[in-house]
C-alpha cells in the first residue's frame, strides 16, 4: 500500500498490507485491551488523551507536512487540522467524567434506579482520506475515553497518516491493542465487521461505502454510525450581510480544496440579491491562489489524486453539457488540479443538481422567497449541513425547523466542533459524532434498579 503526492506524483509512503494472520492478531489484541483499558480507570485514560494532545502539538508541523504530501491539502489547513485533533482530545478529557455520570431515574417502587453508560468493546472504523487525522481522532478520542478499543481501516491513499495516528496514541501511553491501524483494502472489511469480537462499526465516506458497511453491520446486529456524503445548501436572503456572506461562502466552498462533506456546494440566493452576491462571489473565487500546497500562501491545492480530478471534472463537464451556465470555468490542469469554478442555472438530472461535486466548484440557484429557497435545499438526496443567512427572525425560525439537514448554522459557515453533535439525515447517514452524543454512541445504556438493601 502506498501514497502518492498528488502535486508531484512522487511516492510518499509505502508499506506492506496486512494479511489475515495480522488481522486475527489485531482482533485478539483488541479483545485483550478491553480489560486493560478498564484496569487503567477513567482518569488514566483521560490523562492519555491529554498526553496525545501534547504529542500532536509537539509534532504538528511534521504531521501536517505528511498529510499535505499524501493528499494535497494546503499546509496551513493541515496545521489547523492537527490543532483540532488536539482540541478534541482535551475536550473529552475534560468533559467525559460529567457526560458518563450515571443518570438517576425516578421510579421509587423499583428502588434506586439509574442509567449507566458502559463500554461495549472493540469498535471498527472505516475512515476517508480528506481529513486524515481529524476524522480518526473524532472517533478515537471519545471511544478511548469510554474504554472501547479501536481498530482503524484508513483510506489506502493515506497509509503514512494511518500509522502515524497509532504511533501518537502509543506515545500517549495507551496499552497494546487500545488503538490499532490495519493496512487493508476494502475487501477485508466484511471479515472484520462480521467477527463477533467487533462490537460496533463507524464509517465516514461515500454513500456507496456507507450502504455496504451499514448493511453488514445491520446483518450482524451491531450498532453503527454513518457519516456520508453531503451537498450542503448555503442560503442567502435579502436582509443578510452580503459582503460577509460572500467572504464566508468562498471559504465554505473551497476549504480542503473543495473536498469536504460539509463544504457548501449549492448556493441558493434570493432573487433580490442574486446578481450582487453572484458578481462578488465570482470575483472572489477568481482571486484565489492555486498552486503548491506546501506554500503557506496557497489557497487551493490539487485534488487527492489524478483519478479523482478526472472523475470530478467529468461530472462538471456533464453538468455544463446538460445546460448549466458557466460563470467561471474550472480548468483541469497538470497533476491532480481542478481549479475553482462557478456554474449557474443547474438543470435537473445533471450531476450538479442531483449528486455531490467534490471539488472547488460552486453551483448557483435563484430563489423567489424563503419557502422556495428551503424547497430547493431539501430537494436533494443528501442532508448533512446547511447555512442560512438572514437577519429576519421569522425567516431564521423557518429555516431552523424546515431545512432537512443534520445542522443549520445561521450567518456562519458549517463546521465540525467537538462541542456540537455532528451527522446527517437521508443519504448523508445516521447517528451522531462529537459532543455527548458521540461519546455515548458506542456505549451500553444499562438500566440499574437496586432494592432490598434495607
Amino acid at each position: 500500500m502506498k501514497s502518492v503526492n498528488p502535486y508531484t506524483g512522487d511516492t510518499v509512503f509505502e508499506a506492506e498490507t496486512h494479511g489475515q494472520a495480522a488481522i486475527e492478531a489485531a482482533l485478539t489484541r483488541a479483545v485483550s485491551a478491553v480489560q486493560k483499558l478498564k484496569a487503567m480507570g477513567m482518569q488514566a485514560r483521560l490523562d492519555g488523551l491529554r498526553k496525545a494532545a501534547d504529542v500532536l502539538d509537539d509534532e504538528r508541523d511534521a504531521i501536517a507536512e505528511l498529510m499535505t504530501r499524501e493528499m494535497g491539502k494546503p499546509i496551513k489547513q493541515a496545521k489547523a487540522e492537527v490543532e483540532k485533533c488536539a482540541w478534541v482530545c482535551r475536550y473529552y478529557a475534560d468533559e467525559a467524567p460529567d457526560m458518563l455520570k450515571p443518570t438517576p431515574i425516578d421510579a421509587p417502587e423499583k428502588g434506586e434506579c439509574s442509567l449507566y453508560h458502559l463500554p461495549i468493546g472493540p469498535v471498527f472504523a472505516v475512515m476517508p482520506w480528506n481529513f486524515p487525522f481529524w476524522q480518526v481522532f473524532r472517533f478515537a478520542a471519545p471511544n478511548l475515553a469510554v474504554g472501547n478499543p479501536g481498530l482503524l481501516k484508513h483510506a489506502s491513499a493515506v497509509p503514512g497518516s494511518a500509522l502515524k495516528i497509532a504511533e501518537v496514541l502509543e506515545k500517549a501511553g495507551f496499552p497494546e491493542g487500545a488503538f490499532q491501524t490495519l493496512l487493508i483494502g476494502s475487501d477485508k472489511t466484511e471479515t472484520i465487521i462480521t467477527d463477533d469480537r467487533i462490537r460496533g462499526v463507524t464509517l465516514t465516506g461515500s454513500e456507496g461505502a456507507g450502504s455496504a458497511v451499514a448493511s453488514l453491520a445491520g446483518k450482524a446486529i451491531k450498532p453503527s454510525v454513518m457519516e456520508l456524503g453531503g451537498s450542503d445548501a448555503f442560503i442567502v436572503m435579502p436582509s443578510a450581510d452580503i459582503d460577509k456572506a460572500v467572504e464566508t461562502a468562498v471559504t465554505a466552498r473551497t476549504q480542503n480544496n473543495g473536498q469536504s462533506c460539509i463544504a457548501a456546494k449549492r448556493f441558493i440566493i434570493h432573487k433580490d440579491v442574486y446578481d450582487a452576491f453572484t458578481a462578488k462571489f465570482v470575483h472572489s473565487m477568481k482571486e484565489l491562489r492555486v498552486g503548491d500546497p506546501m506554500d503557506e500562501n496557497t489557497d487551493i491545492g490539487p485534488l487527492s489524486s489524478k483519478g479523482a480530478a478526472d472523475e470530478v471534472h467529468q461530472l462538471v463537464e456533464d453538468t455544463i453539457k446538460g445546460g448549466a451556465t458557466v460563470l467561471f470555468e474550472p480548468e483541469r490542469k497538470d497533476h491532480a488540479f481542478l481549479t475553482p469554478g462557478v456554474l449557474a442555472d443547474i438543470p435537473r438530472g445533471t450531476p450538479g443538481h442531483d449528486s455531490e461535486i467534490f471539488a472547488p466548484v460552486a453551483l448557483m440557484f435563484k430563489a423567489e422567497d424563503v419557502d422556495h429557497a428551503i424547497a430547493i435545499a431539501n430537494n436533494h438526496p443528501y442532508g448533512l449541513g446547511s447555512s442560512f443567512w438572514s437577519r429576519d427572525k421569522a425567516e431564521i425560525e423557518t429555516a431552523c425547523t424546515d431545512l432537512d439537514a443534520g445542522s443549520t448554522y445561521v450567518n456562519q459557515m458549517v463546521a465540525s466542533d467537538p462541542r456540537l453533535p455532528f451527522g446527517g439525515v437521508k443519504k448523508s447517514g445516521f447517528g451522531r459524532e462529537l459532543a455527548r452524543e458521540g461519546l455515548l454512541a458506542f456505549t451500553n445504556p444499562k438500566t440499574i434498579a437496586v432494592t432490598g438493601l434495607d
